[in-house]
């Protein structure tokens, strides 16, 4: 079965060593201030929270100076009451590619595992249009829009 992976691309007005090291070491800033751990290096485990009912754990799978970054799903807990099925990120990833363009970054992100056939595709879609606009507009004016506690 053929199944269409989640993606989005956005321009972003900024260099892709600024779009890396948003997505690697300013995830608060951008996505929710609910952060723990680390996704600077390989291996690195942190969890992002949004509220009570609503967490992610990621492991970084790979990562590429200011070009990739690569999170593998551990564990995760969509607890909304229109969801029967609360847990379809866990083992999902998620590939992060930047490309410095002339006078912009482009920024792609694929998540291999949401598709149409998930319940929860299109709250998780919307998510993530709302948190990539956050990160467009974290690095083209300095402050995002991430999740507040």
């Amino acid at each position: 079965m053929n199944v269409e992976n989640y993606n989005l691309s956005v321009e972003i007005k900024t260099t892709a060593d600024k779009a890396y090291d948003a997505i690697t070491h300013q995830i608060p800033l951008w996505w929710t201030e609910m952060f723990e751990g680390s996704s600077a290096n390989v291996d690195d485990i942190f969890t992002i929270r949004f509220g009570d009912s609503i967490h992610k754990t990621m492991q970084v799978e790979e990562l590429i100076p200011n070009s990739r970054a690569v999170w593998y799903v551990k564990d995760s807990l969509l607890n909304l009451p229109e969801l029967n099925h609360q847990t379809e990120w866990i083992g999902t990833t998620i590939f992060w590619e930047i490309g410095q363009k002339e006078n912009f970054t482009e920024l792609k992100v694929t998540h291999i595992g949401l598709h149409p056939a998930v319940e929860c595709y299109n709250i998780c879609s919307a998510g993530w249009i709302q948190f990539i606009s956050s990160l467009k507009l974290f690095l083209e004016t300095g402050k995002g829009n991430p999740y507040k506690v």
